[in-house]
């Protein structure tokens, strides 16, 4: 694994931290290829190909990755459709929490055990809802939280720019554990977008200071769909469904909310590791039909996806779960995986930039500039 000494990371002339606090910190001027804006809630990333918000407080959605509405294609026009892109949640593992699920409340209200539904709850309304949205097959719980995407407390990004890429890294520590677990794995995520590219590269790492036999993480990659019967998008691209060349599904079979374990779905103990790990939608204009690119994420080491998940939810939305890892971790150790989240005009050119990048899960910035580690 390539390691940069400490002292040559980030050489000064290279490297922008924007201050904190200032309402309106401008990096940059109209001659660069990247402009970015801060304020005390966010920062803003606009480059000659994309444009992008991460939040630090007050999200309009989602407080991790990509902020709603946010992501933009200057070549096309055409937005994200979802509720923002590479959104983090708990951290888990493997395993029933029914016998503390309705016992133990974290410090800021949210439940800890909140994965026993179908073991606990008798209304059947709710019972169905959950069957919908998270099926019934498998067992798993919180090993940590909050859950970051809607509880995490401000953050102050580092911002660095380098010769040829712009980075943004975030990191937090998880507040409160699971009975018998101890808070405070570290969260990662490190974000980079280079020059020219209608698409950035993406870290998530966690440092655990737990053990676990089957711990993972969950995101959205690249992120939820919102729509009314396939207004926003036209069809959905699988690359590890369906054989060689994937699976491609109409929007209209996401008219019907259905549950992750009937269809559409991952999972390394009993798929195929594929070749490639795409999931992506083909964008679509709600008020004329046009057709838009393709919003794909794509992870650049199939092996790291332990499941994965596309399906329909009650309320007009559709997951796009990814859970990574999913293997033994003893305290002190760490897990991570890498990603590319962006704009394509084809499947074929989502896996023309896969296959220039698979087989990596890291992601580092130096003074020589971006770097993808195995």
């Amino acid at each position: 694994m390539p390691t940069l000494h400490p002292s040559a990371c980030f050489i000064v002339s290279l490297l922008l931290l924007l201050p904190s606090g200032n309402l309106s910190a401008q990096t940059g001027s109209p001659q660069d290829w990247v402009r970015v804006t801060e304020d005390d809630r966010a920062i803003k990333i606009e480059t000659s190909k994309l444009e992008a918000v991460i939040p630090k407080k007050n999200p309009k959605q989602w407080m991790t990755g990509i902020e709603k509405g946010s992501f933009l294609d200057k070549t096309t026009g055409f937005r994200e459709a979802g509720d923002g892109l590479m959104v983090i949640d708990w951290l888990m593992e493997a395993g029933s929490d029914a016998a503390y699920s309705e016992k133990v409340n974290a410090p800021d209200g949210d439940g800890v055990g909140r994965y026993a539904w179908h073991e606990n709850e008798t209304d059947p309304g709710k019972k169905e809802y959950y069957r919908l949205s998270h099926g019934t097959t498998r067992r798993k719980r919180v090993v940590e939280g909050p859950q970051l995407c809607h509880r995490m407390k401000p953050v102050q990004p580092e911002v660095i720019r380098g010769p040829d890429f712009l980075a943004v890294k975030t990191s937090y520590q998880y507040e409160y554990a699971a009975p018998g677990r101890k808070p405070g794995s570290r969260w990662t995520q490190l974000i980079v977008f280079p020059k020219g590219e209608r698409y950035f590269l993406l870290m998530d790492r966690i440092e655990s200071v737990n053990d676990s036999e089957e711990m993972f993480l969950r995101n959205d990659t690249p992120g939820c769909v919102r729509h009314e019967r396939g207004d926003t998008f036209s069809e959905m691209y699988l690359s590890y469904l369906g054989g060689a060349n994937g699976l491609i599904i109409p929007a209209k079979e996401f008219f019907v909310p259905f549950p992750p374990d009937v269809k559409y779905g991952y999972r390394r103990d009993t798929n195929t590791i594929p070749e490639r790990f795409i999931r992506a939608y083909h964008l679509r204009d709600k008020k004329t039909g046009k057709e838009g690119p393709w919003l794909g994420g794509l992870t650049l080491e199939p092996t790291v996806v332990y499941e994965a998940w596309c399906s329909q939810r009650p309320g007009n939305i559709i997951v796009m779960i990814e859970e990574i890892h999913g293997k033994k971790v003893k305290a002190g150790e760490s897990f991570r995986a890498a990603h590319i989240v962006g704009f394509f005009d084809s499947i074929k050119e989502m896996e023309k930039v896969f296959d220039r990048y698979k087989g990596h899960t890291g992601l580092q910035t130096g003074a020589k500039g971006w770097q993808l580690l195995k």
